[in-house]
C-alpha cells in the first residue's frame, strides 16, 4: 500500500481443462459414429424390404426386372402385371404385410374358382355317365367323380388315396394305364366288379402336366341290345333257310320238268319259273350271309394262330370265280410274287373275302349297265359286248397281292361303273346298295360288310378308291406274321 491508495490484488490465474474437452469431444464423436451406423443400417433394411416386396410383385403379378425404372428406383410392371395387379387391387409399393395378404387373398380366390370349375365338370360327366379318375404320378388315385363310384361299385368318396389295384380290382386296367403311360393312350373293354358287374370301356390319357387322366364308359346296355340283335338274327335265319331250301328245290325240280316237258310249257310260264328260281337263289344267299356276319359279329375276337398265304388264298378265289368271269366277258387276271410272308389269321374267312370282293368286281366290272335284259327277262342275258364286236380284248380285273412294310397288301381292281364319292363312305354298311336299279338282280348288301368285319377282326384294314364311270379299286391290308401288328378288332 502507498500514499494511503490500496491496490487490488491481480487475480490468480485460472488452469485450462483440456482433457474433459477432449472427452466431450470424443463421446461427440462417437455418439455421430453410432448414429451413422444407425442411419445405415436402417437404409440397408428398408433397401432389403424394398427388394423383397419387389421380388414378391415379380413373382406374383410378373414385374419386369430388366424395365426402365422409374421413381423411387422400383421396377417397372409389365403390362399384363399391370392389368392383373388393377384386377385384384395389388399394388407392389405398399408395405410388404398388406402386399402377402393380398397376394394370398388373390391365391384363395383362383384356388375357389379352381375347384368350382372342377366340380362342375365332374357334374357334367356325371350326368353324361361317364367316369372320371385321375391318378397322380405315383399312380394313386386323386380325383373320382360320382359316376366312377357307382360304376366301380364303391361308397361315395372312398376312392380317393386307393392305387389302381385297390380301385378296379383288375390286372387289365392296370396293363392299359401302363400302355398310355408308356405311349400316351390306352384303351380296353373289361366287365368290372364280377361277373355281374357292368361291361366298361377304360380309356386313359397322359396327362400333358402330370399324372394320368382315365375315362369309364359304361357300355353294358349296347352290348345287351347288340347281343339281342344278334340272336334275333340268328334265330331268323335260322328259321328261313329251311322252307327256303324247300322253295329252292321245288323251283329247281319246276325248272327241269319244263325242260323235260318241252314245248308242252309256255315261254311265259318257263320265264316265271327261271325268276323263281333265281330270286329263291338270292334269298338263301341273303340268309347265309346273314348267319356269317351273326356268327362273326357275336363270336368275339379270333384267335389267329394259322399262317395264311394271302397269295395262294387269291389264286384259289379267282379260280372259283372264272367261269363267272367269262360270263360277264371279262378277263380276270391273278398278280402274285413267287414269295410273300404270311400273315396270321383264319383262312376260311380270309377266302371269304377276297371271294366277295372279285365277285364284286366281276358283277359290276363293265360300264354296260347289268340290268339290261331281254323282253322275257332272260336269267342268263349277258350285257352286250362292243369289244367281242369290234374285235378288241374284253375289259380286265385285276386281283394281286404285294408285301408291304410289315404288312401283306390285296388290292382288287376293275374298270366298271364305279362308286358316287358321296357313297363311298358307306358301301361297308350292311344292307348298303349303291344304285338298286344297277343291282336289283343280285346281291345281299351284306358282302362288304362281312369283309369289314373279318379284316378288323384280323387287326387290318379296309378302304376303297373309286371314280364313277371309271371303276374301283378295293385294298386290304393285313399284318405280316411276326410284324408285330395288331391282331384283334
Amino acid at each position: 500500500m502507498t500514499g494511503g491508495l490500496r491496490v487490488p490484488d491481480r487475480p490468480k490465474p485460472v488452469r485450462c481443462s483440456r482433457p474433459m474437452d477432449w472427452i466431450l469431444i470424443s463421446f461427440v464423436g462417437l455418439l455421430a459414429v453410432a448414429l451413422a451406423i444407425a442411419i445405415g443400417i436402417a437404409l440397408d433394411r428398408d433397401r432389403t424390404l424394398g427388394d423383397t416386396r419387389a421380388a414378391i410383385a415379380r413373382s406374383s403379378l410378373g414385374l419386369d426386372p430388366v424395365a426402365a425404372r422409374s421413381g423411387g428406383g422400383r421396377p417397372r410392371p409389365r403390362p399384363e402385371a399391370e392389368r392383373l395387379a388393377m384386377d385384384a387391387d395389388i399394388d407392389p409399393s405398399v408395405d410388404l404385410p398388406t402386399l402377402v395378404r393380398r397376394l394370398s387373398d388373390r391365391l384363395d380366390g383362383a384356388e375357389f374358382e379352381l375347384d368350382q370349375q372342377v366340380r362342375n365338370a365332374s357334374y357334367l360327366a356325371d350326368l353324361m355317365g361317364v367316369g372320371i379318375v385321375r391318378l397322380d404320378e405315383h399312380g394313386i388315385v386323386e380325383l373320382a367323380n360320382a359316376a366312377a363310384h357307382i360304376l366301380l361299385r364303391r361308397p361315395a368318396g372312398s376312392l380317393r388315396g386307393r392305387t389302381v389295384i385297390e380301385t378296379f380290382v383288375d390286372g387289365r386296367v392296370e396293363e392299359v394305364i401302363d400302355t398310355a403311360r408308356a405311349a400316351g393312350a390306352g384303351s380296353g373293354e373289361f366287365r368290372l366288379s364280377g361277373a355281374e358287374g357292368p361291361i366298361v370301356i377304360v380309356r386313359a390319357r397322359r396327362s400333358p402336366v402330370s399324372g394320368m387322366w382315365i375315362v369309364l364308359e359304361d357300355v353294358s346296355e349296347l352290348r345287351r341290345l347288340q347281343q339281342i340283335r344278334t340272336e334275333f338274327v340268328d334265330n331268323l335265319s335260322h328259321e328261313l333257310r329251311t322252307p327256303l331250301s324247300t322253295v329252292s328245290l321245288l323251283a329247281e325240280t319246276l325248272a327241269r320238268d319244263a325242260v323235260a316237258a318241252g314245248d308242252g310249257v309256255p315261254p311265259r310260264m318257263r320265264d316265271r319259273i327261271d325268276k323263281i328260281e333265281v330270286e329263291t337263289g338270292h334269298l338263301v344267299q341273303m340268309v347265309n350271309e346273314l348267319l356269317d356276319l351273326a356268327r362273326i359279329e357275336g363270336g368275339g375276337p379270333l384267335v389267329l394262330l394259322d399262317d395264311v398265304d394271302l397269295g395262294r388264298v387269291a389264286v384259289d378265289a379267282a379260280e372259283r370265280l372264272r367261269l363267272f368271269a367269262d360270263r360277264q366277258h371279262l378277263r380276270l387276271v391273278v398278280d402274285v410274287p413267287t414269295e410273300l410272308p404270311p400273315v396270321r389269321g383264319d383262312e376260311s374267312r380270309l377266302g371269304q373275302v377276297v371271294v366277295n370282293l372279285v365277285h364284286n368286281a366281276l358283277k359290276f366290272g363293265r360300264k354296260e349297265d347289268r340290268d339290261e335284259r331281254s323282253e322275257v327277262g332272260d336269267a342268263d342275258a349277258r350285257p352286250r359286248s362292243v369289244e367281242e364286236s369290234e374285235g378288241l380284248d374284253p375289259p380286265e380285273v385285276r386281283v394281286a397281292v404285294r408285301a408291304g412294310d410289315g404288312s401283306v397288301v390285296l388290292t382288287v381292281e376293275d374298270h366298271g361303273v364305279g362308286i358316287p364319292a358321296a357313297d363311298q363312305g358307306r358301301i361297308f354298311e350292311r344292307f348298303y346298295k349303291v344304285d338298286r336299279v344297277r343291282v336289283r338282280g343280285g346281291g345281299t348288301g351284306l358282302g362288304l360288310s362281312i369283309a369289314r368285319h373279318v379284316i378288323e377282326q384280323h387287326g387290318g384294314r379296309i378302304g376303297v378308291q373309286s371314280t364313277e364311270g371309271r371303276g374301283s379299286t378295293f385294298r386290304v391290308e393285313l399284318p405280316a406274321a411276326g410284324s408285330g401288328g395288331t391282331t384283334e378288332a
